[in-house]
Formats: structure tokens, sequence, C-alpha cells
């Protein structure tokens, strides 16, 4: 047995338990199959696979399946903004069951239909948690492991660290995934050290060729340092991870106080959640594809501080193997 045999590798039936998690809106499908290619796993993001490469979500995992013949993921977002959105989204799922997804990863809600519709297939869910009560509840409903989602991860970073999360959370009993501050090597090998069952990394992942980002967006995470990294509540009304260019120091970090008061309110924050999360899909697409005369909003991780070259993704998949293989 080595380091690479976890019950994330396991689970998701990869060589390597190493996630390139679902981000809006750098997931395309060349990258997802890259990273399943060299023995990771690839996840696909379905709202990034269809409003921002457009690809009909099924052409899509076909496109993926010319690429690779091996395992691939889904992410599932099942905040009940909605019941249009809802509906939508449980479609995705039968379309990936039907396309031959079997692991798939949910995030913002409560995942048991998931867990049930996948159940039916052998198909198992892991789960996206910040903390201890978002674990519970997905166990509760049935998930089989958790992404564990730390302080240094881009996008949405939860309040603790990796050490903080394993303490929090190593007693329940179910595989724990690192999630965030991972750029290198020595960090994937750091991370199952501490216990972890596998990393998911986003940032690492957005620069290479096959992320259809644009070069300036590669090339400023290569330049960033840890402390390039701030919290912005103007895109998603929350702490949104994002790498400090002079257009986020021009217009700050904090909402104003209107939409502070709007979100607090019972009522009012399900429309401030629609309005920025049109907003931030705006944004973030224009930020993919923009290069410096726009330099919206990069989201990034800290692990940019370990992230020196654009370089492929199977390269870094094979990497990452390598050092654990020696580790042990």
């Amino acid at each position: 047995m080595t380091q690479l045999d976890t019950p994330l590798s396991r689970d998701a039936r990869v060589e390597v338990p190493l996630i390139a998690g679902a981000m809006y809106p750098c997931s395309n499908p060349e990258l997802v199959a890259a990273v399943s290619a060299a023995g990771g796993i690839g996840i696909v993001q379905p709202l990034s696979m269809i409003y921002v490469h457009r690809h009909d979500l099924r052409d899509g995992f076909r496109l993926i399946r010319r690429l690779t013949d091996k395992p691939i993921g889904m992410n599932v977002l099942i905040e009940q903004s909605s019941r249009l959105y809802l509906d939508r989204m449980q479609r995705w799922v039968d379309v990936a069951l039907e396309e031959g997804v079997r692991f798939f990863i949910t995030s913002l809600g409560k995942p048991r239909w998931v867990v049930e519709r996948v159940r039916q297939v052998a198909g198992l869910v892991y789960h996206d948690v910040t903390e201890r009560k978002w674990a519970l509840k997905g166990l509760e409903a049935g998930v089989r492991g958790l992404i564990a989602v730390n302080s240094r991860a881009g996008g949405h970073a939860g309040p603790r660290s990796a050490a903080q999360l394993v303490e929090e959370l190593g007693d329940l009993g179910v595989p724990l995934v690192c999630a965030g501050g991972i750029g290198d090597a020595a960090g994937f090998v750091a991370a199952l050290r501490l216990g972890y069952a596998g990393a998911q990394l986003g940032t690492r992942f957005i620069a290479t060729p096959e992320c259809t980002a644009h070069p300036e967006y590669k090339r400023a995470i290569v330049q960033a340092d840890e402390e390039d990294i701030v919290l912005t509540e103007r895109v998603t009304g929350v702490p949104l991870a994002v790498i400090r260019t002079p257009y986020v120091e021009r217009v700050g970090t904090r909402a104003g106080p209107l939409a502070r008061w709007l979100l607090r309110g019972r009522r009012t924050k399900h429309v401030m959640r629609t309005l920025y999360a049109l907003n931030s899909a705006w944004r973030l697409k224009r930020s993919l594809f923009d290069g410096a005369s726009s330099k919206d909003y990069w989201q990034a991780g800290k692990s940019v501080a370990a992230i020196t070259s654009i370089e492929p993704a199977g390269e870094i998949v094979r990497r990452f193997a390598a050092a654990a293989l020696t580790s042990t």
C-alpha cells in the first residue's frame, strides 16, 4: 500500500487521490479530461460547461470521453434558489448518470436527493463543508466523504486551517479531502500526512495550457504571492478570495450598506443573492476571457505562493503522484 492508495482513490476509482475542483467559469472540458487522463479526477461544473464554454451538457461529457476514458465527476450546486433551478439541476444529474458519471461533489445545500439518485447506480457523493455542523448535515443525508474547504482556498474559503479541519472532522469516520492552499507537490504530501484521503486543487489547474482562461489571468496567478489574495464581498455578497488588482483596490472589498442590510433580511436576502449571482456570473465570465483591459475579479487561493509556472495539467498530477510515492 502507498500514500496514493486512499479511500478517495478507491471511491473515485483513480490512481492518484487528486481532484481538479469544479470552477465557474474555468472548468472547460479539455482541462477536466487532462486531469483524469493523468490519473486524477476532473470535475465537470455544469453551469460552466453550458453557459461559459457553450456545450450542451451531454455533448460536453461526450467530448471529454473522446479525450479520455478515465473516470470523471460532476459538481452539483444544490441551493434551492428556485424550483426551476432545482428541476434543471436534477435533469443534469440524470444526464451525468446516463453518460456514466459515478462520482459527484455537492455544494451549498442538502444533498439527500443527489445521494438517493446516484446510489441507485452505485454512485458516490462527497460534500463540500467548511465546519462540523455542515459535515453532520451532509452525513445525515448519506454522503460518502467530505471536501474540507479551508481558509487558504480560492472562491468561498472556509474559516479554519487544514489542520483544524482534520481535528474537527477526523472522528466522523469518513474520508476527508483537503481543499485549499495546495499549489505544489510538497503541499499535497503534507495534506496526506495530516490524514487527508486526498486533495482538491483549483487555482493550480487554472495556470495550465489546457485551461481556457485568459493568459493574463494565468500570469497573474504565477506572479501573485499569498499577500495578494484578498477577500471581497462585492461579487457574491459573501467573502470571495480574489487576486488584488488595481480594479479591486479602486472599488474596495466591502459590500455597500444597503446590500448588507438586504442580505440580513429573511426575505430580501434571497433577492440579493439572486442579483449577486447574476452579477458574479457576468463578472467572472468576463474576467476569464478579457485581459489587462478589464482586470475585474480573478478568483484564486493562497496556493498562488507555490505556483511558479504555467505547466500541463498532466505534468502536475504526475509530479504530485511521484512526490507522494517517494515520501513513503
